[in-house]
């Protein structure tokens, strides 16, 4: 499920509290009191068997016995009551329940269900959408609606708050309240059995009322739901989160170095940053976020101008900037000559711009005014310190109305040093819609927030370059060699297995062989010719050089052979445990001033298949450079995956050193998020290392890890991969076409097919007339989420052409309930049957994902489009205006 019912949710008429009580210290007794304080408009109706009325309001002594259906249900019984009671609401016809009681998971029912299933099975025939259990419940201020137990109620404001820890949101609640700090929602998710986080994102994402979200999260479930929630929701609005858990628990011995580096909160970070949410570290950090972003509108840049009334808040402001990467703004000659003539001339003569301890407001508001007439500076920081000779309400004030005459709202945050002198001015800098922050520190962590926001964004809009080669992989010849090894029950590939699964996705490799003994050693080395390396082969050894089972440069084959006795020995010696299996023989690469990296995959027990990249060699784990990001990648995401690690700035090139072919590295980690998706099997990969210099890339060592799985397939991806099973040739007449799903390299020509279309079909497709399309909204239309939506686009197959003849677009809402669709195709290839096929294929898509209806409006002078829609069976009805709706029953 997703957002079906939970309005019911969130915006109740009628609430009943089943469980509510007098006695003191209960939690029904809490929910009944923070509901009647909350001033909850809609009747309020508690539910016990033996009072006749709690909290001065008349109870009932069951569900049955409720004058009217509630909205919603809040219950505070004994866990053992608790399946039974929704059983009684579904039937009643609520729709939503907040679940309180604790210990659901441990209890079982006789049929040996434990009591969460069974209140799960007994919600489900009802739709009954359940918030918790073990949670503390629900506030949504803007309605006086308080169904929690919390000992203070929130603040109304325009966050909303999605929490699975009970016992910090109260301290979360406590700190918020204190600080003036409200909640448009205060959701707690608790153990999260049905609402879990891809469904309060959904709802809250479309939601007005709140116009930025907060996750306080400690795990997640449903990974591709809250992808797909989490990007929805991060397009609209901030979306910041916390993730506890940061630590590994400890080091586990892992079968490769890839399973070693990548660390869980390595993932959680790679998932963030791919939905677009911003991620901090600590409670205050995430405040402090959504102070900056609440208050400002997009990032206008990234050189920031600090103007303080003292030296030493300014240098703290700057080494926090500085050390986090941020850019101090250079003052231009010009306005150091404008601060000249209006400043001290103790002032610092720089940035920081120091007006001097005795700075009144008059000083503040002449300095700000130039900063901000400077082209060179994208946002100023605004420091105060209070001192005896000036008022610090004097200068919030002066500087709130030079912010007012340039409407600079978005380019200025402040920081009033203090606490009771500065609490008046702070208040007045909050109430002008001025981001204000507590101390230096804090304000320039804030800007970055929202420079790290705006990347973010930038990222989720930016058009990926094509794929500079023509890539099929041999998807079958690696599937043979994977299935062989499960089918012989061993789970690790040897290395010559591995080369050859890479060989079929196009990753170039050395040439090995297998060796048994030494004397194949010798002859392997004499068929190869030239200096060879040899390895030792076993599947008991994970690192083969712990072990001294690699040997390098090896000149002749009678040094092979006596390489391979030695290392036969020294492995009997340092493993007796081993199991070896031989040698293996490959050609030595010699690839002077080639950088060493190592590129991988792992599987994640949350969030599936991820990717890794990094330095890499022998000493890969003690380096610990590498970052991670989940498939499928592109060529703009694998390049920003590279430039995350401490090797990119060498593999750009530096003095005398060439810049690596980092076409070829990126496409080698597109081609390794491809394997992950093709072959299930595939537990992990470990490539390392890959060489890589001016001339491409080789793999000299790789390893990779299989298991048995029964149907995963893409599903087990957080992100569906391109569904390229969707593509379909078609012939109309004598014009040959391809129809697939559309792809983010395709805004280029997505724009010259719109643009070429007659002002009719423009009108007819957007309702009115466009003048341009904006990237944004051309990155709307080829960046989508094939789990949510399709568009399906016919193209001329043509060598070298490309370009789009036409698209059908279908967007499911997150239940799969209603799919709205919209189509166009070329102007003068109107009256051909292209928008017929277009809409089949499309039809034949919603009707295999089991969607229920599909609908859409068209202008009613659309006759051709109208004629269309009927001959495929559409119900056409008269809507509001020019328009008229038309619905398919699927």
């Amino acid at each position: 499920m997703s957002v079906r019912n939970l309005e019911h949710l969130f915006r109740p008429d009628s609430v009943a509290v089943i469980g509510a009580t007098d006695r003191a210290g209960s939690v029904g007794h809490a929910v009944m009191r923070n509901l009647l304080r909350g001033g909850f408009a809609g009747p309020i109706m508690p539910v016990h068997p033996r009072h006749r009325a709690v909290s001065g309001v008349l109870a009932y002594d069951g569900v049955a016995s409720l004058p009217l259906v509630p909205e919603l249900a809040v219950v505070c019984t004994p866990a053992p009551t608790v399946p039974g009671i929704i059983a009684e609401l579904g039937a009643r016809g609520t729709r939503a329940a907040v679940v309180l009681t604790a210990g659901l998971t441990r209890a079982r029912v006789e049929d040996g269900r434990t009591l969460q299933q069974a209140m799960l099975d007994a919600a489900r025939p009802h739709l009954l959408r359940i918030l918790g259990p073990n949670c503390l419940g629900l506030i949504v201020p803007g309605l006086g609606l308080d169904a929690s137990f919390a000992h203070i109620s929130a603040l109304p404001g325009q966050v909303a708050l999605i929490h699975q820890s009970g016992a910090l949101c109260t301290a979360l609640l406590d700190w918020a309240r204190s600080n003036g700090i409200g909640f448009s929602h205060f959701v707690s998710i608790g153990d999260a059995a049905d609402v879990d986080f891809g469904d309060a994102l959904d709802y809250l994402g479309s939601d007005p009322a709140a116009k930025a979200i907060l996750l306080y999260i400690e795990s997640v479930s449903a990974a591709r739901k809250f992808m797909s929630a989490a990007r929805a929701a991060a397009r609209n609005k901030p979306v910041v989160v916390v993730k506890a858990g940061r630590a590994e628990e400890g080091a586990k011995a892992a079968a490769s170095h890839t399973g070693a580096l990548a660390g869980r909160d390595d993932v959680y970070d790679a998932a963030f940053a791919r939905a677009g949410m911003l991620r901090v570290y600590d409670t205050a950090e995430m405040f402090d976020a959504v102070e900056t972003l609440a208050h400002s509108g997009s990032a206008p840049g990234e050189r920031l101008a600090i103007l303080t009334n003292g030296g030493g808040p300014g240098v703290i402001a700057t080494d926090a900037l500085m050390l986090a990467g941020g850019r101090l703004a250079t003052l231009s000659a010009e306005t150091v000559a404008r601060l000249d003539a209006v400043l001290p001339d103790t002032w610092s003569r720089g940035n920081p711009v120091d007006i001097i301890g005795d700075a009144g407001g008059d000083r503040y508001a002449a300095a700000l005014e130039i900063l901000l007439g400077d082209d060179t500076i994208d946002a100023v920081l605004v420091l105060h310190a209070p001192t005896a000779v000036v008022s610090s309400l004097d200068a919030a004030q002066a500087v709130i109305a030079v912010i007012e005459r340039h409407r600079a709202r978005d380019r200025v945050l402040a920081s009033w040093l203090g606490a009771e002198t500065v609490r008046v001015p702070r208040q007045r800098l909050t109430e002008a819609g001025i981001p204000s922050y507590e101390t230096p520190d804090s304000a320039v962590r804030g800007f970055l927030h929202r420079i790290r926001h705006h990347r973010s964004q930038a990222l989720l809009m930016e058009t990926p370059p094509s794929v500079p080669e023509a890539f099929q992989p041999a998807v079958e010849a690696a599937r043979i060699v994977v299935q062989r090894a499960l089918a012989e029950g061993r789970e690790t590939l040897t290395e010559p297995e591995a080369k050859a699964v890479l060989s079929a996705y196009a990753i170039p490799v050395v040439d090995t062989r297998i060796a048994r003994t030494p004397d194949d050693v010798m002859q392997a080395a004499m068929d190869l010719g030239g200096p060879v390396a040899i390895k030792v082969l076993s599947d008991d050894i994970s690192h083969k050089s712990d072990v001294g089972g690699v040997v390098l440069d090896l000149e002749n084959p009678a040094a092979a052979h006596e390489a391979a006795v030695a290392m036969a020995e020294r492995v009997a010696t340092l493993r007796p445990d081993a199991r070896l299996s031989g040698f293996t023989v490959q050609t030595m690469a010699r690839r002077p001033g080639a950088y060493e990296l190592i590129v991988g995959a792992t599987t994640d027990a949350i969030f599936g298949p991820v990717i890794l990249f990094g330095e890499g060699g022998v000493a890969v784990e003690v380096i610990g450079d590498r970052a991670v990001a989940l498939p499928p990648l592109n060529m703009k995401l694998a390049g920003e995956l590279i430039e995350r690690t401490r090797v990119a700035r060498r593999l750009h090139g530096y003095r005398d050193h060439a810049a690596v072919d980092l076409q070829a590295v990126s496409m080698t980690l597109i081609k390794i998020g491809q394997l992950v998706t093709d072959l299930a099997e595939i537990a992990e990969v470990d490539i390392n290392p890959l060489i890589a210099d001016s001339h491409g890339v080789l793999a000299l060592d790789a390893r990779m890890q299989v298991r048995s799985v029964r149907g995963a397939g893409a599903d087990r991806l957080a992100i569906r991969p391109y569904p390229s099973a969707l593509e379909e040739r078609v012939t109309l007449g004598d014009l040959k076409l391809l129809l697939r799903p559309i792809r983010p390299e395709d805004e280029a020509r997505h724009k010259e097919f719109l643009e070429r279309l007659a002002p009719e079909d423009v009108r007819f497709r957007f309702f009115g007339q466009v003048r341009e399309f904006a990237h944004s909204q051309l990155a709307r239309f080829t960046q989508i989420d094939y789990d949510r939506e399709m568009a399906f686009i016919a193209t001329d197959p043509a060598p070298g052409s490309g370009r789009t003849l036409g698209v059908v677009r279908a967007v499911c809402d997150p239940d799969n309930a209603r799919a709205e669709f919209a189509i166009v195709v070329s102007s003068e290839l109107k009256g051909r049957g292209l928008g017929h096929t277009l809409l089949e294929k499309m039809l034949r898509y919603l009707r295999a994902r089991g969607t229920d209806e599909v609908v859409g409006e068209v202008l009613a002078s659309n006759e051709a489009m109208l004629n269309l829609a009927r001959r495929l069976g559409f119900e056409v009805t008269r809507a509001s205006g020019e328009a008229v709706s038309v619905r398919l029953a699927l």
